[in-house]
């Protein structure tokens, strides 16, 4: 019983953060659909991937540091532990600063390769050029809280995210719809939510006496190296989402149109918050698992994983019911045209399908790198988007229509979970 409960008290909570993380999406959709329309929802939507590759940054950094504090802390080893947490200070702000630079010079090439063009490329030049300079904000907020939840701290890790949602509906609300501020006001209102986040991460982390910025200088190169061995895999599943979004977006083009791309943007809009909340499974073990790792304590440590793998799937099923009934009135959440609704209600089932799949890899994932299965734990965050490219290059050869573009995202997370069954049962 005292397992369940700890195992609780650590899921819930990343569970409730992940998932108003994904709504910070949905509120500037939302705000912006109603405001401007599907040309809105879709620059939103295609710009997306680089706001992402921010935050995946941020959370590779972190919870790359984060697992080997778990560790290095439960094996007994306290000095080796806070210079990891000191070193992840160190590389979230130095990320930030070129990340910064490199977008804001960048944006329109970057906007271009992603299909933007005309009125859409306009809007997505406003959104992204204000989300390039709070770079340092984005980087900190999602790379701080995998490091308070390993230092004992997933209830108040909760608390930041929350804080920083309320805020961002609050100042979306403010400069959208009220001051007329339009995409800009969208960006704006992100940046200065996760501002929020990173003001409550620090201040708890001051109050816990965990806020570590002394590192190893000596050690730095086996700090930063290990660092981003474990990283690679959480900033991939940050991130694979979005280079799917590229590729899913780049084939409707060709089969659907805009028509297409704003039907998916209302899809992964909501679809997205299941995933995280599968994510949110996933990082909240990733604490007990680290720290049962550290201590050799194999029996826990595999009771805690197939409890993972319950929980997510329920947590899959039960969001599959919901959305399969809500289907119809999606589109209309977000201001979208009354045929982009139709089409919604219409892909919505294919996409469902492939949830609980979704729940086995992001758990198999998560376990992965929590334990140091670092090239496992690669295979399968990079797979996704390898096999999506595949399917969407031979389906629409069979039946050149939109709707197999759908089915080839689905049958790709699909083949993502089966290769993930396959891997744990051979590492067991």
């Amino acid at each position: 019983m005292h397992h369940e409960r700890t195992f609780f008290k650590y899921v819930i909570p990343s569970i409730i953060a992940f998932a108003l993380s994904g709504v910070y999406a949905i509120i500037d959709g939302f705000f912006v659909g109603n405001t401007i329309g599907d040309m809105g929802l879709s620059a939103i939507n295609m710009a997306y991937p680089v706001v992402a590759l921010i935050q995946a940054v941020g959370t590779g950094i972190g919870m790359g540091a984060a697992v080997y504090y778990a560790i290095h802390l439960a094996s007994g080893d306290k000095e080796t532990a806070e210079n990891f947490a000191g070193m992840a200070w160190w590389l979230l702000i130095l990320s930030s600063i070129i990340l910064s630079f490199i977008l804001y010079l960048f944006a329109m090439p970057l906007l271009k390769t992603l299909g933007m063009q005309k009125e859409l490329l306009r809007y997505g030049m406003d959104y992204i050029q204000i989300i390039a300079l709070g770079a340092l904000l984005q980087v900190l907020g999602t790379g701080l809280i995998p490091l308070m939840r390993n230092y004992g701290g997933s209830f108040m890790a909760m608390i930041a995210m929350v804080s920083g949602f309320i805020t961002n509906i609050a100042l979306d609300y403010l400069f959208v719809w009220q001051m007329g501020y339009g995409i800009k006001g969208a960006a704006l209102a992100t940046i200065i939510g996760q501002g929020v986040t990173v003001f409550i991460a620090i201040t708890d982390s001051l109050y816990k006496h965990c806020f570590y910025i002394k590192t190893s200088l000596s050690r730095a190169p086996y700090l930063i190296k290990s660092i981003c061995k474990v990283g690679l895999a959480p900033f991939g599943l940050a991130l694979t989402p979005n280079i799917s979004l590229v590729i899913i977006n780049k084939f409707s083009m060709l089969y659907g149109g805009e028509i297409a791309i704003a039907t998916y943007a209302c899809i992964e809009y909501i679809i997205c918050i299941i995933y995280l909340v599968l994510q949110g499974v996933g990082d909240g073990i990733q604490p007990l698992l680290s720290r049962y790792y550290g201590e050799k304590n194999t029996t826990v440590l595999q009771s805690t994983r197939k409890m993972a793998y319950g929980f997510a799937l329920l947590l899959a099923f039960i969001g599959c019911i919901f959305m399969y009934l809500g289907r119809w009135h999606i589109g209309q959440l977000f201001g979208a045209s009354y045929q982009v609704n139709i089409q919604t209600g219409k892909a919505m089932p294919i996409f469902l399908l492939s949830i609980p799949f979704v729940a086995i890899t992001r758990v198999a994932t998560a376990s992965f790198y929590a334990t140091e299965k670092h090239v496992l734990s690669y295979i399968l965050t990079f797979v996704e988007p390898v096999f999506m490219f595949v399917l969407m290059l031979i389906l629409p050869l069979l039946y050149p229509e939109q709707i197999m573009i759908w089915w080839s995202t689905t049958l790709a997370r699909m083949a993502s979970a089966l290769l993930a069954i396959v891997l744990q049962k051979k590492r067991s």
